[in-house]
């Protein structure tokens, strides 16, 4: 009788084991797709698929053969970290909480940013996909430091002088030992020459990772950030040599991915999103905001900020208002005399954008105000010297309400209708793309899934 109950304990084990192997089987088979890569190009601009002058072969084919956006809305502040929070969760930076890239520290800034993803106040495809029970990956992801990701290398490094970059990210990678198979397997030692965002063979590693994991561990969703676009934007502005040279690069990188999901024999099955957290705007000239406030007595110009009241946090080419004491209206009332007090040649350089305003757009609660820069101008945290001063190159940052500091985006591969043009998206409106590709049953209040980019048969 003792056999009999163990053979039949087995045999229910057994019968439960094929029940979830065959429910799971028939879930993947009714997915749109079974694997999606969501790029992300830090700085993308639509001209970069749009116009052929640009070198992008794969990303043109693909907008071509999938569906392309003339250009997506993005965030205020128009910043890689909030925006890129807003692609993995189709929520604001007021819902998710990752308002700039490094948080306001009323003691003075320290040089953190927003690395970990607790720090994400709503539910991330990470989550989802997780939730489902299928397998992600990413690499260099902001906010992803100890995400639910089963292969991760996430955005991370550590503010103690020459620590460098790569220990801090090996500290904080999922599971540990992930990097040290990606340099014996296929990228060689990674140190600060080899993988260092000056140069461009960081965006050739961070391709041939991805590409290993998809072809090794066939993850169903991979997160992936590539920076070297919006570096080069930096120092040169829109235009110039190495925006080009790093734009060849990136496209690369994606084609490297896309050979991987070949080799592996799951490219029908794949689906690659490209997208970007913002454009890009030439400047000429910078504001230092705190110097009204440092003359003002509102604050000192100290690291700490001294005994202050008020300051401006700047982020990108915008400035955001706060408070020491949140009820001090005093403090606000001051400010307000300053800005509108201002000679008539510096107000027109910015718009004001007072608490309902802000609120409007899904920004900082914790803001009382914001200063949005024209093109041209850009904010800086200064708090000595001229309040205008030069400035070069290229920002973001700006109130997202124009072109140029649109980003853009492709979906390309399973699941997908070919040759869909999208007029008008926001960048909240990726997450269902993705939701739609691997049913994952988010709730996405603010997202719209365009039924006619979906190539399946409509409800």
């Amino acid at each position: 009788m003792k056999n009999q109950s163990i053979i039949q304990k087995k045999y229910f084990q057994l019968a439960f084991i094929l029940s979830l192997l065959l429910s799971t089987n028939l879930t993947a088979q009714e997915r749109p797709s079974q694997h999606v890569v969501l790029i992300s190009i830090d700085g993308f601009r639509p001209d970069f698929y749009l116009d052929s002058q640009w070198p992008a072969p794969n990303l043109q084919e693909m907008g071509m053969q999938g569906a392309r956006a003339e250009g997506v809305t993005g965030v205020f502040p128009s910043v890689t970290y909030p925006s890129h929070t807003t692609i993995v969760t189709g929520r604001r930076p007021a819902d998710h909480g990752i308002y700039y890239n490094a948080p306001f520290e009323p003691n003075g800034q320290t040089g953190r940013w927003y690395w970990e993803s607790q720090k994400i106040q709503v539910s991330t495809l990470w989550d989802a996909v997780r939730k489902e029970g299928l397998k992600s990956a990413s690499f260099i992801w902001p906010v992803s430091v100890d995400a639910p990701i089963d292969y991760n290398l996430p955005e991370f490094w550590s503010l103690e002088e020459g620590f460098g970059r790569i220990e801090p990210m090996r500290q904080k990678e999922n599971p540990q030992g992930l990097l040290e198979e990606l340099e014996r397997e296929v990228l060689g030692k990674l140190n600060e020459r080899t993988f260092n965002g000056d140069f461009l063979n960081r965006e050739d590693r961070i391709g041939e990772m991805a590409g290993y994991v998809l072809e090794t561990y066939k993850p169903n969703l991979i997160t992936l950030h590539l920076i070297a676009t919006d570096h080069f934007q930096h120092v040169e502005g829109r235009d110039g040599p190495m925006v080009r040279k790093s734009l060849a690069a990136t496209d690369r990188a994606i084609g490297k991915i896309r050979e991987a999901a070949e080799r592996a024999g799951i490219l029908d099955k794949t689906t690659f999103i490209i997208t970007g957290d913002h454009g890009f705007v030439n400047i000429h000239t910078s504001i230092s905001p705190n110097v009204w406030l440092v003359e003002a007595g509102l604050m000192e110009n100290q690291t700490d900020r001294g005994d202050w009241r008020a300051a401006f946090h700047t982020s990108g080419a915008s400035a955001f208002l706060h408070l020491k004491d949140p009820k001090d209206q005093e403090a606000v009332s001051q400010v307000q005399s300053i800005l509108e007090n201002l000679p008539a040649s510096q107000k027109r350089l910015f718009r004001v954008l007072d608490k309902e305003e802000l609120k409007e757009v899904g920004a900082d609660p914790n803001a009382v105000l914001a200063l949005a820069p024209i093109r041209g101008i850009s904010f800086s945290s200064s708090t000595q010297g001229s309040v205008l001063k030069p400035a070069k190159g290229g920002t973001h940052g700006f109130f997202p309400d124009f072109d140029e500091i649109e980003t853009g985006f492709i979906a390309f591969g399973a699941g997908i209708k070919p040759g869909v043009e999208i007029q008008e998206m926001h960048l909240v409106d990726v997450a269902a793309v993705v939701d739609y590709l691997l049913k994952l049953k988010m709730e996405l209040p603010e997202s719209n899934l365009f039924p006619g980019i979906k190539n399946s048969p409509q409800p």
